[in-house]
């Protein structure tokens, strides 16, 4: 990960990233919330006896396509940051992708949730376990 920011010599990209990761995340979860919310409303309330895929669906496309065309959610731009790859370019369509299905595999099961949360608050990127796998990296926003 030589293009990203070194940690320890630009300590700034990364202060703050894991408390803003959780607005975020709060952020994202209301507005995919409300997202689901109106699906149901839109079906005539049929959408509420398949609640929790539609939550399910909505929120994958949701960050797919909101990472995909800007490098972060509504929430990270909310809580100014972005993902970033490890050549330091935006995230593209595929890595979005890979990087949601990393997100909601690790949602599914709270144990890899749980290592994700304490990798973001030990390591020195503050990586969680998609991002490390993947080599994604969430920094503060550009000023």
């Amino acid at each position: 990960m030589t293009a990203l920011p070194d940690p320890d010599i630009q300590p700034q990209f990364y202060s703050s990233v894991a408390t803003r990761r959780l607005v975020a995340w709060i952020f994202d979860t209301f507005v995919i919330l409300m997202l689901s919310f109106l699906a149901v409303l839109m079906t005539a309330f049929v959408g509420a006896f398949v609640w929790g895929a539609l939550y399910l669906v909505i929120g994958f496309v949701y960050r797919t396509a909101t990472i995909a065309s800007g490098s972060a959610t509504w929430g990270m731009q909310f809580a100014g940051i972005e993902l970033r790859d490890a050549y330091g370019a935006r995230l593209d369509g595929g890595l979005a992708l890979a990087h949601t299905a990393g997100y909601t595999v690790s949602m599914a099961l709270p144990l890899i949730q749980l290592v994700s949360i304490v990798m973001m608050l030990t390591s020195a990127r503050g990586q969680g376990l998609t991002d490390a796998i993947l080599g994604t990296v969430a920094l503060n926003r550009r000023a």
